[in-house]
């Protein structure tokens, strides 16, 4: 799946051609609504900076298993202020301990 917001370049009918030769599936903000994008688009400004650094991946192995040690990490670990300066996952548990 690849989220993105409604600019020309992601509506494109190259890109979406592009997308269904590869098997990926378009996934587009509604148009008007700033706030609806805003995690993934924010997720992936963090993304980039802390695990891209400005580089690339040799091989596609590599980026798979760095991708996925990042995602564990940020839902495990990383303090997010929206969640009261709680990981992810110690907010799910303690969300799920309420009910």
């Amino acid at each position: 799946m690849i989220h993105s917001n409604q600019g020309s370049q992601y509506t494109a009918t190259r890109f979406k051609d592009l997308l269904a030769r590869h098997g990926a599936v378009p996934s587009m903000g509604l148009c008007g609504n700033c706030y609806e994008n805003a995690y993934a688009e924010s997720f992936r400004s963090r993304f980039k900076m802390e695990l891209l650094d400005g580089g690339g991946f040799l091989s596609l192995a590599e980026a798979r298993l760095e991708i996925s040690h990042h995602i564990i990490c940020y839902n495990a670990e990383r303090r997010h202020s929206a969640l009261g300066n709680n990981s992810a996952n110690h907010f799910e548990t303690q969300l799920r301990a309420t009910f």
